[in-house]
């Protein structure tokens, strides 16, 4: 027995600008689907879902839904007027007896309902907009970057909710790890046409590159025939010419067939300078703190980043994370303790609220407006890692057209954004970049791209986010603020780090019982030590930085154990052979350090 649908897409067609968007498109959701919308920034994914969701009304064609399917958006700027909190919003089409499902939503995406709406930021008032849909339980559910905002708690709140649900969905999110995990089927917008396979996200790069490839070869053979008929039309069709007429038409149809044909939009042409090479001591943090009103951030906190370290900080929203990178880098001071910062830095920042861009300028405006990036007496040029490029053609690279030029940023994408954000940062060369969440609303292949570009940067990186495939790709070190001012440093990325959270919590509870012991014996001497306070706190987190060292070493050299990475990356070869010197050299003065300051602890 054949299955109702539970929406349909016939012959759709829109156009903004006097540019289509889509010409004649047709799919088809089934009940149950759990389907990856996927794209291009700017292919047209989230307008594609406005008109499924019904709040984008096609040019030509018809949307239907199935009957009595309803048919749920969530709505990326949601309009709140007339309501006074967030949760009178996301309950506002529910009955008294199912409050209780807003209730529970807001305590897995972390929200508070009772939160005024005018006070409330774009994110809780997203993450409101996510709940009410959650609540509302509809048979299809439309859901445009649902973990934008979320932390990786609630991502992953949201992830088990989907994978229960017995409502159909389509995706779109920039999060592979989200998408992997719950999607089994993909549709892909490549061009105005909307492809479909019937395996999850995680399929999607290897079916992508084999379209591609086959239409390069199809290209191929094209050119390769008309190359044939045009050298046949020059030297024979003097002698046929009334006879070969319909082969002289075929030729002019098959150049109409190529020109029609749309090329693919290219990979932005991203590149990163590093400048001059900083000290080989980037940051030292010794015995950190902040405290705000009532609130622990950080208890007493240390940590040294040498050069060319990849360093990642996760965990819940509102636990630090923001707060300790400013710390770092000197933007904010701690309560107590040092940071030094090393020598010769040149940091570039990418801060998750993009608020680097002003809404009302235009793009233009943007990049020769910055002192940073004008050159002397040309108003159509900026400066770009030390050579003067016109801003039409540095925008291109971007993959901005000339018509976005003099257009204002605030008419941009979430992923345009971030790629104008990364032009400018992109322009200057440093030695540190420290991205704040950089991965938000980027699509797969800007993604990969800069992924590539943060393995080859000479430099240091510093990192917030949630997004845990981009954490296992690019982090060799990850600090884990976990709240009450707990933060912990692990050797990798995020799989690294979860899988050694476990045993570090098994061998701390190891460490306390020994030093309860410890106490009991000694309770009736009295306790001689030399060491002033930060030494004992020194003496009290060495071991952990100790092991941390051995760890990262450990993983340096199973990398290393590879017998063709030197003939296949000889990059990444000699950044992992630097990296494992430093992390010896550090390993040895930490022992050293703990040797002394147990001496010393005994006189």
């Amino acid at each position: 027995m054949a299955r109702i649908p539970l929406l349909q897409l016939n012959e759709i067609s829109l156009t903004f600008g006097g540019d289509p968007v889509f010409e004649n498109l047709s799919m088809i959701v089934q009940p149950g689907d759990r389907l990856a919308l996927v794209g291009r920034n700017g292919s047209g994914k989230s307008t594609l879902m406005k008109v499924a969701g019904g709040l984008v009304e096609p040019d030509k064609g018809e949307v239907i839904a199935g009957p009595g399917v309803t048919v749920g958006y969530m709505e990326q700027d949601p309009d709140l007027s007339g309501y006074a909190t967030l949760g009178d919003f996301a309950s506002a089409t529910l009955d008294e007896g199912e409050l209780y499902k807003v209730e529970r939503a807001g305590e897995g995406l972390k929200f508070d309902p009772a939160r005024p709406v005018e006070t409330a930021s774009g994110g809780e008032r997203r993450r409101a907009a996510l709940a009410r849909l959650m609540a509302e339980e509809p048979e299809l559910m439309l859901l445009d970057e649902p973990t934008n905002h979320l932390d990786i708690e609630a991502i992953g709140w949201l992830e088990n909710e989907l994978k229960q649900t017995r409502a159909g969905f389509m995706i779109i999110s920039h999060d592979r790890a989200f998408l992997r995990a719950l999607t089994r089927a993909t549709m892909w917008i490549d061009r105005g046409v909307v492809r479909r396979q019937e395996k999850g996200f995680g399929h999607f790069e290897e079916w992508r590159d084999k379209v591609w490839e086959d239409e390069d070869m199809q290209r191929h053979k094209l050119n390769r025939k008309i190359k044939a008929e045009a050298r046949w039309a020059v030297e024979g069709i003097s002698a046929r010419r009334k006879r070969n007429q319909g082969r002289v038409r075929a030729l002019g149809e098959l150049r109409a067939e190529r020109a029609a044909q749309i090329g693919r939009q290219g990979a932005a042409a991203m590149a990163l300078d590093a400048g001059p090479k900083s000290g080989r001591k980037v940051i030292e943090a010794e015995g950190i703190t902040k405290v705000y009103g009532d609130k622990v951030i950080l208890n007493p906190f240390d940590i040294t980043v040498m050069r060319g370290d990849r360093i990642a900080l996760v965990g819940p929203n509102g636990v630090g994370k923001t707060t300790l990178l400013n710390m770092l880098i000197g933007k904010e001071t701690p309560d107590s303790g040092t940071i030094k910062l090393g020598t010769n830095l040149e940091i570039a920042l990418f801060d998750q609220a993009r608020a680097q861009l002003d809404p009302d300028m235009s793009l233009w405006d943007s990049l020769t407006g910055d002192p940073d990036m004008r050159v002397s007496g040309k108003a159509d040029q900026v400066m770009v890692r030390g050579m003067p490029k016109h801003v039409v053609g540095y925008l291109k690279e971007f993959l901005f057209d000339e018509a976005q030029a003099r257009a204002p940023v605030r008419s941009l994408s979430g992923g345009e954004k971030a790629r104008l954000l990364l032009a400018k940062i992109m322009a200057k060369p440093s030695n540190m970049l420290v991205l704040d969440e950089p991965t938000n609303d980027l699509d797969v292949e800007t993604l990969d791209l800069l992924q590539d570009l943060l393995g080859q940067y000479d430099g240091t990186v510093l990192l917030v986010s949630h997004d845990r495939d981009f954490l296992d790709r690019v982090a060799v070190t990850t600090i884990a603020l976990e709240g009450k001012g707990k933060a912990t440093v692990y050797a990798g990325g995020w799989t690294d780090y979860m899988a050694q959270r476990d045993q570090d919590d098994f061998a701390e509870s190891v460490v306390k019982s020994k030093q309860s012991a410890a106490r009991q014996t000694d309770a009736a001497t009295p306790a001689k030590s030399g060491l002033s306070f930060t030494e004992k706190h020194r003496l009290d987190v060495l071991p952990k930085e100790i092991a941390r060292l051995e760890a990262e070493i450990a993983k340096l050299e199973e990398l290393m154990s590879d017998p063709d990475l030197f003939t296949r990356e000889p990059v990444k070869f000699q950044k992992a052979t630097d990296a494992l010197v430093a992390r010896h050299e550090k390993l040895q003065e930490a022992e050293e350090e703990w040797l002394a300051l147990e001496e010393k602890a005994e006189v």
